[in-house]
């Protein structure tokens, strides 16, 4: 069965769910009725905000599909969403997102709206848990796709889990981070993650020198 197949099934199961049904016959999918592959990302941020793969969509206050400039020279990555960000549906929110901000403005010396946000698992996880690899799987064709419609010249990603899920290298993390990656034919940068800069400040000047790298990466 097609992969898109497969995701309309999924959908479609999720729906008779949670209208009460427990079991239904096997159906087939007409092919007319094929879930179309998203040809801009305006398409396909909104399949993003009206997604139901996964049980998380039960709990979020919104899907956060990405923000920023659709042809950025930098990608950002986070893991999943936080509850300030689910909340307040910033991406910039909270400690953390101050911290980011000041790193992109007065570091990479773009505005917010040059580069673009996004994250791995674009839903809240319950009760403030690491989303689990099936939920992570439920979004990774479309952290895939975002990447080949952005086209970035760099991609960073934001502490450990994004970088381990995203490229599937488990390789302790500080062995990788601040150098540049290959991945799938872009260059590819992980840093520590804002939070982890917060509770750990000494580590600023590691953070600094990784955003050099980065920025000389974009001239």
């Amino acid at each position: 069965m097609k992969s898109y197949q497969n995701i309309v099934l999924l959908q479609n199961l999720y729906r008779l769910k949670a209208i009460g049904f427990e079991y239904i016959d096997p159906f087939s999918i007409n092919e007319a009725n094929e879930l179309t592959k998203a040809q801009t990302l305006s398409e396909l941020e909104l399949t993003i905000r009206n997604c139901h793969l996964c049980d998380l969509s039960k709990s979020r206050t919104q899907s956060m599909s990405g923000y920023g400039n659709e042809n950025a020279d930098v990608l950002i990555i986070d893991f999943s969403v936080s509850q300030v960000q689910d909340t307040t549906n910033n991406y910039y929110a909270g400690r953390a997102g101050e911290t980011l901000k000041n790193m992109i403005i007065n570091v990479l010396e773009y505005q917010l709206e040059d580069i673009y946000i996004t994250h791995c698992v674009k839903c809240k996880p319950l009760n403030a848990n690491l989303p689990s690899l099936s939920e992570f799987n439920s979004c990774s064709s479309y952290i895939n796709s975002q990447i080949e419609f952005i086209k970035p010249k760099v991609i960073v990603t934001l502490g450990e889990h994004a970088y381990v899920h995203l490229t599937k290298d488990a390789n302790n993390f500080e062995n990788v981070r601040g150098h540049l990656i290959d991945f799938k034919g872009y260059k590819l940068v992980p840093i520590y993650h804002p939070t982890h800069l917060l509770k750990n400040p000494e580590l600023k000047k590691r953070a600094l020198a990784d955003l050099k790298t980065i920025k000389k990466l974009c001239n």
